[in-house]
């Protein structure tokens, strides 16, 4: 589980392609230092595996499915990439519960500056715009952001400048794409109202709830 936190912007040194798979190797110092073989980082907001760890870099496999829904396989040597480590148990949570787990890739429609903060706006894949609600957390390239302005499949993000500045948001322009993930917990909300869950006002009084 990652927080959407970035810890590091490391550089990609190689990807290479296997068929619909991959082998993306990584320039990166902090994270490195955390990490060992078989453990979990987050690469622009893609949970992979550490298949080699080394001194200053690490490399993962990417899985078909990892190529075809993510960025990861249009990484090129020398782009820039969000890096984060899982958040250990009782740690606090400077973002939000993210999984790492990416469910579209979204489109940068706008990055203006106001004042000394920045505004990003994304356009969203058809299907998960429901999920993205005003002043709900996402995760874009891996950041943790609050999403505003939501309309017509699209967001709006407001940018401190040391988000700015510490993570790869600066090298995007419009027409970029970035991973999204969104709240896992507005996916389980409507998974559960689908199915029915059973769960209502009279029954939560029953269980102690409510007054």
């Amino acid at each position: 589980m990652f927080t959407g936190i970035i810890a590091e912007v490391g550089e990609v040194a190689s990807l290479e392609r296997k068929g619909a798979a991959g082998r993306l190797r990584v320039n990166a110092d902090e994270v490195t230092a955390g990490l060992g073989v078989g453990g979990s980082v987050a690469v622009e907001g893609a949970c992979v595996t550490a298949a080699a760890v080394g001194d200053g870099y690490f490399e993962a496999d990417l899985s078909p499915e990892t190529v075809a829904a993510t960025t990861l396989g249009e990484l090129r040597p020398g782009d820039p990439v969000n890096l984060e480590l899982p958040t250990p148990a009782g740690s606090p949570l400077g973002g939000h519960f993210v999984q790492g787990h990416v469910d579209g890739v979204g489109t940068v429609k706008e990055l203006t500056k106001s004042g000394d903060a920045y505004t990003l706006r994304v356009a969203v894949p058809p299907g998960l715009a429901r999920y993205v609600v005003e002043k709900g957390s996402v995760t874009v390239a891996g950041i943790s952001l609050t999403a505003v302005d939501v309309r017509d499949g699209e967001f709006g993000a407001a940018l401190i400048p040391h988000t700015y500045e510490n993570t790869t948001l600066k090298s995007r322009r419009p027409g970029s794409r970035v991973n999204v993930e969104v709240d896992v917990i507005a996916k389980y909300v409507e998974r559960l109202a689908s199915r029915g869950s059973g769960l209502t006002a009279e029954r939560l009084a029953e269980l102690g709830y409510g007054d």
